[in-house]
């Protein structure tokens, strides 16, 4: 799911289809983790443009979509998926689905035992919570790097990151304490080509930081945060890879 803006970050179908395709393209591994089976009810809570959505319908579930993004569920009903804006920590059904599944949404929510209280309520008994999002040290060069620019200018640097990227460790924790019983979790780095460079990265994950500089200073900024990144994520062909690290879990309602 594209959640509701945060820190003025805004989802728009198209601009995230260039620049961010990579976000679904890669995680084809989450929907074999899911194994969705012929018939199930089955949420993708963060939709996005349906990519995945998609992918779990052609493997024989009955799948829903949500966003809080008005252009994405736009996109993911043009490409014939039942979707619909909704909260993911307030989610409008009831104990109906047999799983939930996730794709880099759960990083983006600052309240994250909202969202694992909201799926298991929806989950039928012995039900299934599959996802994956950021998790610790996830493109924590990028992040660095903003941090010494808005410490140098004289900035928000609590403006560089608006994610939760949590350890394993804390993340069972939560899961557990939510009513799961977890089967798998792992953190799993995953460096990214950006196909669009990391200028697209920037103006896609991380306008907002940018938008707190004055606009005759924002060029030189953004410009100082690639220079400091450059040496470590781009190689001598130019090519850019950010440094992910994704979290990747499977987890049943526990009932018992």
């Amino acid at each position: 799911m594209r959640p509701a803006p945060q820190k003025g970050q805004q989802w728009q179908a198209q601009s995230y289809a260039h620049h961010a395709r990579f976000v679904a393209d890669l995680a084809l591994p989450v929907v074999e983790l899911l194994a969705p089976q012929m018939g199930e009810q089955i949420l993708d809570l963060g939709c996005g443009d349906a990519a995945l959505t998609r992918e779990i319908a052609d493997r024989g579930g009955n799948v829903i979509g949500i966003d809080e993004s008005a252009s994405m569920v736009e996109a993911a009903c043009a490409a014939g998926v039942s979707a619909l804006r909704a909260d993911a920590c307030a989610l409008p059904f009831g104990q109906q689905f047999d799983a939930v599944f996730s794709n880099a949404v759960l990083h983006w929510i600052d309240t994250p035992d909202r969202p694992i209280k909201a799926v298991w309520e929806v989950l039928k008994p012995g039900g299934r919570f599959v996802a994956e999002f950021g998790g610790h040290g996830c493109v924590a060069t990028i992040l660095t790097a903003m941090r010494a620019v808005a410490r140098v200018r004289g900035y928000d640097e609590a403006a560089v990151c608006p994610w939760y990227f949590p350890t394993v460790d804390e993340y069972r924790q939560r899961l557990e304490e939510g009513g799961f019983k977890v089967r798998y979790i792992e953190l799993i780095p995953r460096p990214t080509p950006l196909s669009t460079g990391i200028e697209g990265w920037l103006d896609t994950f991380r306008a907002p930081f940018f938008a707190q500089f004055p606009e005759k200073d924002r060029a030189a900024a953004r410009q100082q945060v690639i220079s400091l990144i450059a040496p470590s994520l781009r190689d001598k062909s130019g090519n850019w890879t950010a440094d992910y690290v994704r979290l990747r879990f499977a987890a049943d309602r526990n009932d018992g």
